[in-house]
């Protein structure tokens, strides 16, 4: 694996095939796709071979815009290059004529395969500020209130001072909070009707922005440029320096929604409606700016054009079951809106976090698409004064060694070589519709496009990018060992959170291979841990768009055809099968992927489910591995902290566990452990030794909890305690209720699922048929 982490620590790239199928029958019968995760803005450490940013334009082809880059061809005396992707030969300009051999420019450097620009020049540099708008829901009990109040305060202290601050809060009514009222003494907000959907010019009217000036007569409204007045602009959007008092005493005095709540029913609470006022009212003011609106929500929306759920309590809110027998009566209405949302927010070039904490569901199902879209935070929890909340808005806006790296107003676009077609992207951003040959019939994702909109976008977001191999025939074999490299290019044009345009480029090349005897290369190049992120995405996206689809069917074909394409085996002879270590552990992943939350279902809400394939969906290889199959550590007295396999038989009277599954950090005592704890052996100057190996494992995930977002929740159990749930849904059930053998000290699953051991077992009897 080492080999394909340098590559990635290279390009940001893993790719499931790292020697590519060369025809379209090699790629289907290799059931993964041809595909890439890439992460267009990674940070790479600073060393002597780190990535260098070029303070000049970049050099384009003339007929396929693709960058100038290593894998080009340079004629060094005509001074002309030659275009990998469409063989075009370009001129340099003159500014290029010093170049030789020796003397070459930074992007032709071989190890420089990404590299960044940043264009001088005062147009490039935004004029408009960071902008958030806090959108905060006061349907909440009156205890949730104060800490939603203390982590918004917390938030306001940590804004950057140039940033433009802007509040709208929510209950039955929704209220747009003047916060530069230019030294009056009440504070003004202006309210709206929480039912009714508000258009944009509605807004502007009743808002007063067109008293000191006339509204235009023709024309979009957009800004201090199109029609509006700065002052107008900044009775809404403050600057944080200004209004960090103004907003404090407002938070302050911020109240629970005050209309009666009858015992049978629900708060009256108008999500939608408020979003939708953030947007135009952001659209207006600071149309192409970095802006966010960060939603804060405490429960279901039951009035207005996205309500989920009606106001009686005694319907129940919508369930997979509900989803699947399509009996959610608001469920497609409100999808709609937030998808029409989604669209308005891309346009404008906004971004909508989400921080949804609440004991039931607030309709995150509904959110996502404007969520993913617009490549917005999200973070789900049971209560505004959960760790989780609390500590993932401070890193929110932390600036030092974890921070986030928020970035916005991205374009990202590709370039590949002809026998390759782009059928889509898995992941947060939204198509721009730019069509074109490099477009596959065949979508995936958002398709049909070679460009995206990514509004907003951070130094962990990774996109999986699928491609079709189109090439029909083999060519023969002088031309192939003559001509056998695939060239792909990535380019990210993005506002660094410095306010400056920055364009990164990445260009890959790849070898393909086709025809017999290419099995063992294909197997050489295969990267399991990237293929099975890239399978985990491809089936939560079938899942949420195919009617009838059956996940787990589907995994065990293709996993299956794998086998049997790839294993060494005689026919019909399940014990002389094997797999190249190259593939070995994919089965594992696909069995862990299997029982994972993101193809099982059952136990999770809908909110749940959308929540963690939110997160899959942008996270780099790394991390989505760790969701799909947890890592566990073992820590006991006879030996160091060491990996345990993830399995019931890790479990023992005297160690610690350590889980990592991403969403949760899990410290489990073995009952001795638990036991001598209680007795306070820890405590005494002889147990030295004990205190350390109970504080050993709480380190361990301290570190892990700082570098993650959303931070995950930990959980700190004993054997046999009812906070070991947590660890034992995760663990292989090879000892269960009804096995033979138990060990002792250990602890059985209370399950009829197969384990591992049986699954690999009836695996291999189906690869050798």
């Amino acid at each position: 694996m080492t080999e394909f982490m340098d590559l990635e620590a290279q390009d940001g790239v893993r790719m499931p095939w790292n020697v590519i199928p060369g025809t379209k029958q090699e790629a289907s019968n290799c059931v993964v796709p041809v595909s890439a995760i890439y992460t267009p803005i990674k940070t790479f450490p600073v060393n002597n071979n780190s990535m260098p940013i070029l303070p000049y334009a970049p050099l384009r082809c003339r007929t396929c815009r693709s960058i100038l880059n290593p894998f080009s061809i340079v004629d060094f005396v005509a001074k002309i290059w030659i275009c990998p992707f469409c063989f075009q030969r370009n001129h340099f300009p003159p500014h290029y004529a010093s170049i030789t051999d020796d003397n070459l420019p930074a992007e032709l450097f071989p190890q420089y395969t990404t590299i960044e620009y940043e264009p001088p020049g005062p147009g490039e540099k935004s004029s408009v500020p960071p902008v958030f708008m806090f959108v905060v829901d006061t349907c909440i009990i009156e205890e949730e209130m104060s800490f939603l109040k203390s982590a918004l305060s917390q938030a306001i202290d940590l804004l950057p001072d140039n940033s433009l601050v802007g509040l709208i809060t929510f209950g039955t009514l929704v209220q747009v909070h003047e916060l530069g009222g230019f030294g009056q003494i009440i504070p003004k907000t202006y309210v709206f009707k929480g039912s009714k959907d508000v258009s944009k010019d509605q807004l502007l009217e009743q808002l007063n922005f067109f008293i000191k000036k006339p509204k235009p007569s023709t024309g979009v409204i957009a800004g201090v440029r199109d029609g509006l007045s700065s002052d107008t602009i900044a009775r809404f959007l403050v600057p944080a320096f200004d209004c960090e008092f103004t907003l404090n005493s407002v938070l302050e005095e911020l109240q629970k929604d005050p209309w009666p709540v009858p015992p049978d029913q629900r708060s009256t609470r108008c999500t939608g409606t408020a979003l939708s006022i953030a947007a135009s009212l952001l659209g207006a003011c600071v149309p192409g700016s970095g802006a966010r609106i960060l939603a804060f929500v405490g429960g279901p929306s039951t009035e207005g054009p996205a309500a989920i759920v009606s106001k009686n309590l005694s319907e129940p809110i919508r369930s997979h079951k509900d989803l699947d027998k399509d009996s959610a009566p608001h469920y497609h209405k409100a999808v709609k809106f937030y998808d029409a949302l989604s669209k308005q927010l891309v346009h404008q070039g906004h971004v909508l976090d989400l921080f949804a904490c609440a004991l039931d569901q607030v309709g995150v199902a509904e959110l996502k698409v404007a969520v993913e879209k617009t490549g917005g935070l999200v973070v789900l929890s049971e209560s505004f004064g959960h760790a989780v909340f609390k500590d993932s808005v401070r890193r929110v806006f932390h600036s030092g060694d974890y921070d986030l790296g928020l970035s916005s107003n991205g374009i990202f676009e590709i370039n590949c070589s002809k026998d390759i077609k782009v059928q889509g992207i898995i992941g947060p951003c939204a198509s721009l519709e730019k069509k074109g040959p490099l477009c596959s019939d065949a979508v995936v994702g958002q398709g049909n496009t070679s460009a995206w909109k990514m509004c907003g976008l951070d130094k962990a977001t990774s996109l999986c990018l699928v491609f079709e191999i189109v090439k029909k025939e083999i060519p023969d074999a002088t031309l192939q060992s003559t001509n056998n490299q695939f060239y792909f290019q990535f380019l990210t044009y993005y506002q660094h959170n410095c306010g400056q345009m920055r364009l990164r480029v990445t260009t890959l090349s790849r070898r393909w291979v086709a025809g017999p005897g290419s099995v063992q290369d294909l197997i050489a190049g295969f990267d399991q841990e990237a293929a099975a992120v890239v399978m985990a995405r491809l089936v939560s996206f079938k899942m949420e768009i195919e009617a009838e689809f059956d996940p787990i069917r589907w995994l065990d074909k293709a996993l299956i055809h794998m086998c049997s394409r790839f294993g060494d085996y005689q026919k019909d002879s399940p014990s002389s099968f094997s797999l190249s270590p190259r593939f070995s552990i994919f089965p594992q992943f696909m069995f862990h992927l299997r029982r994972s939350q993101f193809v099982q279902v059952f136990n999770n809400s809908p909110d749940e489910t959308a929540y963690f394939r939110m997160i899959l969906n942008r996270e780099n290889v790394t991390n989505s591995v760790v969701m799909i199959q947890p890592s566990l550590i073992s820590y006991s007295f006879h030996s160091g902290p060491e990996p345990a396999l993830l399995d019931v038989a890790a479990i023992a009277a005297d160690r610690i566990l350590l889980l990592d599954s991403y969403f949760t950090v899990v410290i489990f005592h073995g009952a001795t452990i638990a036991q001598w704890r209680k007795a306070g052996y820890h405590n005494q100057p002889e147990h030295q030794a004990f205190a350390q190996l109970l504080q050993a494992p709480h380190d361990d995930a301290g570190v892990i909890m700082k570098e993650r977002f959303p931070v995950p929740r930990l959980v700190i159990c004993d054997q046999h305690g009812s906070q070991a749930r947590f660890l034992l849904a995760k663990l292989n059930p090879s000892a269960t209720y009804n096995s033979d053998a138990q060990i002792p000290g250990g602890d059985i699953i209370f399950t009829d699922d197969v384990s591992f051991e049986v699954f690999l077992d009836h695996l291999q009897r189906l690869a050798v048929q």
